[in-house]
């Protein structure tokens, strides 16, 4: 059930490391992603953790992935989704709604053995970021 959950009030450094997290992420650089994002995760309070806590799980699930881990990928992007279940469709300028819709496409090709994963991965933005961090920079890594 979606809530009406406050938006936390990000301090310099937690946006800073939030932008760094984005552009690894959008880098395919999911390890690094899911270091800068547990880091700064370990510091907040409230009802925001587990927003970030979804966002770790989707970089892990990606590094998964790459991995050639299906398993693995398939239970941490589920577990992603089960954290993002109570936001609103849109979350600290984050298009939420969008980003489940592509996860739940990753899931149900992983439920298929066969069938092959959808797309490039996704491109992360976040509205109030600056406009240099948000850019995809050279863009995500293929996975083969």
């Amino acid at each position: 059930m979606v809530q009406a959950l406050p938006e936390p009030e990000l301090t310099i450094d937690q946006k800073a490391a939030l932008a760094r997290s984005v552009t690894q992420f959008n880098r395919g650089r999911y390890f690094e992603c899911h270091e800068t994002l547990e880091e700064m995760w370990l510091g907040l309070r409230g009802p925001s953790r587990d927003f970030f806590q979804g966002l770790i799980q989707v970089s892990v699930g990606f590094l998964h992935l790459d991995r050639g881990n299906r398993v693995g990928a398939l239970r941490t992007f589920t577990r992603a989704m089960g954290r993002f279940e109570r936001y609103p469709a849109r979350y600290l300028g984050f298009d939420l709604g969008a980003e489940r819709g592509r996860l739940q496409a990753v899931l149900d090709a992983l439920a298929d053995e066969d069938a092959a994963l959808p797309g490039p991965p996704p491109i992360w933005r976040f509205d109030d970021l600056p406009a240099e961090e948000r850019s995809p920079g050279s863009g995500p890594v293929a996975r083969s």
